[in-house]
């Protein structure tokens, strides 16, 4: 569990089943963000992009859901392996709570988890039209690399791919 104080709070981050409530909320909060966003592209009906942005429960070995002042569910992140690697899916944190650290506590929790199961780097996928994003995870310090499988089949997504090095537990 990681807990990092904020202005206003601490945010507790928890792992959690994929199928947990507070998860399966939040990723519903979040599907309904994204498809308003990029609602274009979706209307396409382009399958190498639905199969590309699937995420299949099973894969999913690590899931934290963030917690704000309340008890109250406040932010998502998963992990999936790829390799020797993690990869970042899902990082969400509602609209409400913003701005408050409950991002970079999502990020330490996925850094951290990623370091205790043995992982080389975490990476990542993000849209174009996520720029929020983009700067989040540069500051936290993850570097653009070249798109990586499936999303470097897939160009109408305008992938944005980043990796930073995990720091080992031990």
């Amino acid at each position: 569990m990681t807990e990092l104080p904020t202005a206003r709070r601490t945010t507790t981050v928890r792992r959690v089943a994929w199928d947990h409530p507070d998860a399966v909320a939040l990723r519903a909060e979040m599907a309904e963000e994204l498809n308003a966003r990029y609602a274009d592209r979706i209307a396409i009906g382009n399958a190498a992009v639905e199969d590309a942005l699937h995420v299949d429960p099973a894969e999913m070995e690590f899931v934290g859901v963030a917690y704000g002042a309340g008890d109250r569910p406040v932010g998502h992140t998963a992990l999936r392996w790829r390799g020797r690697d993690l990869e970042l899916k899902r990082v969400y944190v509602a609209p409400g709570d913003r701005g408050k650290g409950v991002s970079t506590a999502l990020m330490v929790w996925s850094e951290e988890t990623a370091g205790a199961a043995g992982a080389v780097r975490v990476i990542l996928q993000t849209g174009d039209r996520q720029p929020d994003a983009v700067r989040l995870y540069e500051r936290m310090g993850y570097l653009r690399i070249p798109d990586f499988p499936p999303y470097d089949a897939v160009p109408e997504l305008c992938s944005t791919c980043m990796a930073k090095p995990v720091r080992r537990a031990g």
